[in-house]
């Protein structure tokens, strides 16, 4: 699946997106997964609550199921202007 990092995330973790192959569950397991990987990955998914996913464009929760799913994406919380 194409994960994708926009904003702070991106920056934290140093790549706008990437490839992954995972046998991840939910959100959640796929941010566990990627916790593991490197410190600048748990820097980045330190705090949740400070984190909006989306699944295939669609605003999603961590507690979503990825089966079929194509595209994740993190991204902080967005405010109107």
């Amino acid at each position: 699946m194409d994960v994708l990092y926009f904003a702070w995330v991106r920056e934290r973790i140093g790549l706008p997106r990437e490839r992954i192959d995972t046998d991840a569950a939910t959100v959640a397991d796929l941010v566990e997964e990627l916790r593991g990987r490197e410190d600048r990955y748990a820097a980045a998914f330190a705090d949740l609550s400070a984190l909006r996913v989306a699944l295939d464009q669609e605003l999603g929760d961590f507690d979503a199921p990825l089966a079929g799913v194509r595209e994740v994406a993190f991204f902080p919380p967005m405010t109107g202007g």
